[in-house]
């Protein structure tokens, strides 16, 4: 993520816990880290729950802009806030490992569905 030349790397630790846990722990675990960082009135996550709780994440430096561009980046329904949806179709488009092997896996089933041709 860039905000002002400034680059926040992040260690892709997502594939590695999807290998330990399978993929059902793997999103309730998700679940229980949108719940540690969502506004517990609104059950969303919001700019001001994120900054809140930013120092669980080892983000207490990061600037009010930084913080709100990164609840822009998993907004996709332009509410201003993550559901746990959003929240962890966000995790997911994060780590491009888990991308990748997520793509390879939807082709491989709608190969097997049928649907090689229909342009995906």
């Amino acid at each position: 993520m860039s905000g002002f030349g400034k680059r926040v790397d992040f260690e892709d630790l997502l594939p590695v816990m999807a290998q330990k846990l399978g993929g059902e722990a793997l999103i309730r675990e998700l679940c229980n880290g949108f719940e540690l960082l969502m506004d517990r009135e609104r059950r969303v996550i919001t700019a001001e729950s994120l900054k809140r709780n930013a120092a669980v994440l080892g983000l207490q430096d990061m600037k009010d802009d930084e913080i709100a561009s990164m609840v822009r980046e998993g907004d996709l329904d332009g509410d201003g806030a993550l559901s746990e949806m959003e929240f962890c179709v966000l995790m997911f488009r994060l780590s491009p490992e888990l991308m990748d092997e997520s793509w390879s896996l939807l082709e491989n089933v709608l190969c097997q569905d049928g649907f090689e041709n229909s342009g995906f």
